[in-house]
């Protein structure tokens, strides 16, 4: 009697292609299988691609989910939970086939940490899982870093054509490679607080942001965020810390960190991000020593740096 272990059902392939010839030929059979086999079948990619592929697809274009990855991924923790767990979830009584480019050429350098981070934990996200996640990565506009870690996140590469297991593949090691402080901010306001000035501290934060030109919807989204990175900076980093505020170009900012540097542990030792993301149209980034926690949000232009 064999006592070998079943393969996983879970599929995590990287395509690295060059121009859009190689581009249709990775991703086009990969859509037309699927909805052959009857699988449900989700792209979510840049908005050039995305016009390339419904083009190459026609008719076919129809069956397909879309998302323009750069709108519904913009923000690296909702790339899990927001688009293909959202996608898969909905559809569990069938193998499911999703193309998903989280990582492109434009993508920030303080973005990118989250993206590398989130393509290891879909491992751990879809084991076990009758779904298939192709992953498309520009090698032609993407550092060799990039690419590097591609193979580390992905058991298997596609590249001209040919499918390799990947030698490099740790996606373990990714996830602790990235979780790095924070770099620090540049000139702004700070205001210690602890437990009990949770609230004044919010109320600060808050006007700092009015001051800068955020109103409506766009402030109180961001009263809501920096109440979750105060509070649990205060109420799990070690009773107390200091907030700060400021603006990058268009963007407006915001940290909380802990004053004893104490690390939060989270369930399972997962990054907060996968255990829950604010489902706001802003980005939240946290790393895991997270006496860090900071949240940007775009804003209306700004004339003023604090």
């Amino acid at each position: 009697m064999s006592t070998a272990a079943p393969a996983d059902p879970f599929v995590h392939p990287a395509l690295f292609y060059r121009g859009d010839r190689q581009y249709v030929a990775g991703t086009v059979p990969f859509v037309l299988d699927g909805l052959s086999a009857g699988e449900p079948v989700a792209v979510a990619v840049p908005g050039p691609q995305l016009k390339l592929m419904k083009t190459e697809l026609g008719a076919d274009a129809d069956q397909v989910h879309f998302l323009d990855m750069t709108q519904a991924g913009r923000n690296p923790g909702r790339i899990i939970p927001g688009v293909l767990r959202a996608f898969a979830d909905a559809r569990s009584t069938a193998r499911v086939r999703i193309i998903g480019e989280p990582i492109w050429p434009g993508r920030t350098s303080a973005e990118y940490p989250a993206c590398v981070q989130h393509e290891a934990l879909i491992n751990a996200a879809f084991r076990g899982r009758e779904v298939t996640i192709l992953c498309p990565y520009d090698a032609d506009g993407l550092d060799e870093k990039v690419l590097a870690d591609a193979y580390a996140t992905h058991p298997l590469v596609i590249d001209e054509g040919r499918e390799l297991a990947s030698a490099a593949y740790s996606p373990d090691t990714v996830v602790a490679r990235y979780n790095e402080p924070l770099a620090p901010p540049p000139a702004a306001v700070a205001a210690a607080f602890t437990v009990e000035e949770l609230s004044a501290v919010r109320h600060f934060m808050v006007r700092q942001a009015e001051d800068l030109g955020l109103s409506g919807v766009r402030l109180q989204d961001l009263a809501l965020l920096v109440a979750e990175l105060t509070t649990n900076s205060a109420v799990h980093g070690g009773g107390s810390g200091t907030a700060r505020i400021w603006t990058e170009g268009t963007r407006w900012c915001a940290r909380s960190r802990t004053v004893d540097d104490s690390w939060i542990r989270w369930p399972a030792g997962a990054p907060r991000s996968v255990v829950r993301s604010v489902d706001v149209d802003c980005c939240w980034f946290t790393s895991c020593p997270t006496s860090y926690v900071c949240t940007r949000a775009r804003a209306a232009p700004l004339s003023a740096v604090i």
